[in-house]
């Protein structure tokens, strides 16, 4: 990679989920814009992302947002070396929008299409501000509809130790903020809530699963924080919202770092990293953060901005399917249930 002498610009495009998103970026690690059209106030009005109003709001500002991408980099579709795009995993109609809008700029533009995964994505976001981050490292990849331990042995190759068996962490957090009245989003809520309150008020459940000790599950925590407030309201006990987002964030915390924390240990892998939406959670970053610090391990972990559904993220993770030759023909398509590494 030292050796390299060209440049090599990438537009990406990501519409996985509720935001619309595109970005210029040069030899992987440098973001020459990021553009993003979030859909947060539109879904709060139904407590939760719509796929069918999603999928008509990308379509209606995908061409404005990479207009602005472009612009923003002060470089135009001839410039760039080829055009990235997330086809999985995601809301099937909101990955078509991005997919087929790439697979038109593409065959437009004469240049080459590379289809990313996007946890891979996630996982790449750490290389953009720790210029120095190389693989192998273990990543804990945190958001709404995943959670994945993951081995990264090299630039695109990954081994995924764990994942959970049920609701992801940022599920549970949505639910939980649901069930105690801080509405949509739920993680940001929950976050902010639990700041006021005591995080061992009320000791929530922390699953183990049998078979694979980097498995999670978040169901159980979920399902007790919803027996706790029904028991509250048959004993006519007050319900103290604070309290319960505090001791719950704690339980899913205290289940996420010891799982990293023992896999680190038995792989001897020395660094740590955390990627997706539930990574911006600041009791998640200083926990983490502590206790690698603790075991003498390096921590990253990128801004928030590059935590939630971002472009950034999938230009970056193209940069190095670039490299290792990857193209894809205009027979891509959206895969709603894609896996990581196959």
């Amino acid at each position: 990679m030292e050796g390299r002498q060209e440049d090599v610009v990438i537009l990406a495009i990501e519409t996985s989920c509720d935001e619309t998103a595109a970005a210029v970026v040069r030899n992987g690690r440098e973001v020459l814009s990021n553009i993003i059209s979030s859909q947060i106030a539109l879904h709060t009005l139904y407590g939760g992302v719509v796929p069918e109003l999603a999928s008509r709001k990308h379509i209606e500002k995908i061409n404005q947002v990479i207009e602005r991408a472009l612009a923003e980099a002060q470089m135009a579709l001839e410039d760039m070396d080829a055009i990235a795009v997330t086809y999985g995993p995601g809301l099937v109609g909101a990955l078509l929008v991005g997919v087929a809008e790439a697979k038109a700029v593409a065959y437009a533009a004469k240049k080459p299409l590379i289809g990313v995964h996007h946890i891979e994505g996630h996982i790449n976001a750490n290389y953009i501000e720790n210029k120095e981050l190389e693989p192998p490292f273990l990543c804990l990849v945190v958001s709404g509809g995943h959670t994945h331990l993951v081995k990264v042995a090299g630039y695109g190759s990954y081994e995924i130790l764990g994942c959970t068996r049920d609701d992801a962490a940022g599920e549970a957090f949505d639910k939980v903020a649901r069930a105690i009245g801080l509405g949509y989003p739920g993680g940001p809520k929950v976050e902010e809530a639990a700041r006021a309150g005591n995080p061992d008020a009320i000791l929530f459940p922390r699953a183990k699963v049998a078979g694979n000790p980097y498995d999670f599950s978040f169901s159980g925590v979920k399902s007790a924080v919803l027996n706790y407030i029904n028991g509250c309201r048959m004993k006519g006990i007050p319900i103290v919202e604070a309290d319960i987002a505090a001791s719950f964030q704690k339980a899913v915390t205290d289940v996420l770092v010891e799982h990293a924390m023992a896999a680190a240990e038995e792989c001897g892998i020395g660094k740590m990293a955390i990627a997706g939406g539930v990574a911006a959670n600041k009791a998640l970053c200083s926990g983490m953060q502590e206790a690698c610090r603790q075991k003498g391990i390096a921590f990253y972990s990128p801004s928030p901005i590059f935590c939630t559904d971002n472009a950034a993220m999938i230009g970056t993770a193209a940069y190095y399917e670039y490299l290792a030759g990857k193209r894809d023909g205009w027979d891509l398509n959206a895969v709603p249930n894609l896996r990581l590494g196959g």
